[in-house]
């Protein structure tokens, strides 16, 4: 007899990764649903600034990154994004 058991759902992952860093600092932020890797200081600041104002929408919709639809995620990340 087959089993019915049901696979796990995959649970979303943000990645982000800046690429301008000249400094040689090693800059990583990670939490819940998210990690950013690398960047200047500028860059690392702001990509974490949008991932917080965005994590903070969710929350108030009862939605985390990790279970909300990604159409959302980048809809709300480009929002933020834009704001500074």
């Amino acid at each position: 007899m087959k089993s019915m058991a049901r696979k796990p759902r995959q649970q979303n992952r943000l990645l982000g990764l800046g690429l301008d860093a000249k400094d040689g600092h090693k800059r990583i932020t990670t939490g819940e649903g998210f990690n950013l890797i690398g960047g200047s200081q500028e860059t690392h600041e702001r990509m974490a600034e949008t991932v917080i104002r965005t994590t903070e929408d969710l929350g108030r919709k009862g939605r985390t990154l990790t279970d909300a639809d990604p159409r959302e995620v980048m809809d709300l990340l480009r929002k933020h994004g834009e704001e500074r």
